[in-house]
């Protein structure tokens, strides 16, 4: 898909397609705001159509049929994007309109409330992470991404983006107070 891309920019629209939700949700995990992300996925892949032609299959025939790096080009793009969006709001922030004055759906039953709420903490426990140990989080867990991949999105080796999932995933639990139960005492040698 890429090489046809290449040849002809109307064959770009296969590779949009493919990966618009992905980029959509990695953007809205980090802005937190459905128009920011929305935003950040257009110029994320505007910039990658402008600059496809510098982009550089690397993937080895031992990787796997199908394999592309060009996955990990793309969210290298909108991880840049994200962050020109966050350096734009803080140069000019804006205020956010009231949770209590958005409408709730008439039909929504308990169960689905407490299961929001549940959802609801868990991602302000993971909004609260540091920048990598949060994106590493979003990009395994939401956009399904291989250590190898989020390793070349955030341009960190494969052990350091386990212990990034390992140790943020133990914040959260902290943050949520989740705990993995009795401990055993040590015997006294």
């Amino acid at each position: 898909m890429v090489a046809a891309a290449k040849r002809d920019p109307a064959q770009f629209d296969a590779l949009y397609r493919r990966y618009l939700a992905q980029v959509y949700s990695y953007a809205y995990y980090e802005l937190g705001d459905h128009h920011a992300a929305e935003d950040a996925t257009e110029k994320t892949f505007l910039a990658a159509l402008a600059n496809l032609h510098r982009f550089e299959e690397r993937a080895q025939p031992a990787d796997g049929k199908g394999a592309s790096t060009f996955r990990v080009w793309l969210f290298r793009i909108a991880r840049n994007v994200v962050a020109n969006e966050r350096r734009t709001s803080r140069r000019r922030p804006t205020e956010p309109i009231a949770e209590d004055a958005i409408v709730a759906d008439p039909l929504d039953v308990e169960g689905t409330v407490l299961r929001r709420e549940q959802a609801g903490a868990a991602w302000r426990a993971v909004g609260r992470l540091a920048g990598d140990r949060r994106r590493a989080l979003v990009l395994r867990f939401v956009d399904e991404m291989s250590t190898a991949e989020i390793a070349g999105v955030l341009g960190r080796s494969e052990g350091a983006v386990r212990v990034l999932i390992h140790r943020a995933l133990r914040s959260v639990a902290r943050d949520l107070g989740i705990e993995r139960g009795p401990k055993e005492p040590r015997p006294n040698p």
